[in-house]
Parts: structure tokens; sequence; C-alpha cells
């Protein structure tokens, strides 16, 4: 993966972090100071956060909103939720309950506490019946 919205400082900072490492003990293995993993980190975040957002948009573009699973939705229920939504459209959804439980906590995992959507989700549907989350 070379050609990615990262520098290789960054990848390696967030490498590290992702093994468990504090701030600090990154900053004493590369040489350099806490405020600068720290800023370092923080600009990674930051366009790991944004790529995330573009693909969103990329992937939502030929899609339609079908529903919003609101704050507070049991994730058992959002399944039924989703496909109550997509019977008038005559689409058919990819994917089995479980399947979809498990896509919906694996994009969305920022507002996913437990077994409850902790913020509202927007589910979009194309035509070959993918969904997508925002």
């Amino acid at each position: 993966m070379k050609d990615t919205l990262l520098t290789d400082r960054q990848k390696e900072v967030i490498r590290f972090r992702k093994k468990g490492m504090t701030q600090q003990q990154i900053a004493d293995r590369l040489g350099t100071s806490k405020a600068n993993i720290c800023t370092i980190e923080k600009s990674a975040n930051e366009n790991i956060r944004r790529a995330k957002e573009t693909l969103e948009f990329l992937y939502t573009l030929d899609a339609t909103e079908l529903c919003i699973l609101p704050e507070g939705t049991d994730l058992i229920e959002a399944p039924k939720i989703i496909y109550i939504a997509a019977a008038p459209l005559n689409i058919k959804i990819r994917f089995d309950t479980l399947a979809l439980i498990n896509r919906i906590s694996s994009y969305m995992p920022e507002k996913i506490k437990g077994r409850h959507v902790k913020e509202d989700i927007i589910v979009y549907l194309n035509n070959d019946g993918e969904l997508y989350f925002g």
C-alpha cells in the first residue's frame, strides 16, 4: 500500500498505536517528542476520516436513502426496519439478517455501542441490492 493519503510516518505511528503502544513509547522509539507523535496521529486520523467520508459519498452516489436507523435501535431489530423499507422498491437486499447486522457494526463502529445504535444511521440502497451507511 504505497499510494495512500497517509505519509510513511503517519502509517508508522498508526501501526504502533494499533499494537497498543502509547504515544510516549512511540516517541521514545522514533527519537522524537510525544507532542510530535500526537500531531502526526491527529493528522493521520483526520486523513482517514476524510477518506472515509469521500468513499461514503462515492458509494451513495448511485444509491437512494432508504431509511434511518434511529438512535437507540437494537441491532437485532435493524434488519427488519431495512427489509420493510426496501419491500416497496422491489429490490432484493443482498444480505441475510446476520450478515446485515455484522455489516452495520463493521461499517459504522463509531455509531454503535453494544447492541444499540448510539447515533442515527442513514441507510442507502442501490439498484443491485447493495447497502451503504452514513
